[in-house]
């Protein structure tokens, strides 16, 4: 078993918790998306697309995998 000291980068405790805030804040801007827009498909698509990013940052930190976020990349 390792020491949890040892853990660093994507499998530090940080690096988890930062990632599962991000995914809720995600998951609250696909909620706020639905609240207030019409309910066309742009808007939905958006939620979807936005809300799935931020259920799997949730999992991905729950589970200590990577997010489909960080496997995106930098972006510009």
């Amino acid at each position: 078993m390792t020491n949890p000291r040892d853990r660093q980068g994507m499998h530090s405790t940080t690096y988890r918790v930062f990632t599962a805030a991000l995914g809720v804040v995600f998951v609250g801007v696909a909620a706020v998306i639905l609240a207030i827009s019409e309910l066309t498909f742009g808007p939905l698509a958006a939620a979807l697309v936005i809300g799935a990013l931020g259920v799997d940052a949730i999992i991905s930190a729950w589970h200590d995998r990577k997010s489909w976020l960080a496997r995106i990349g930098p972006l510009p």
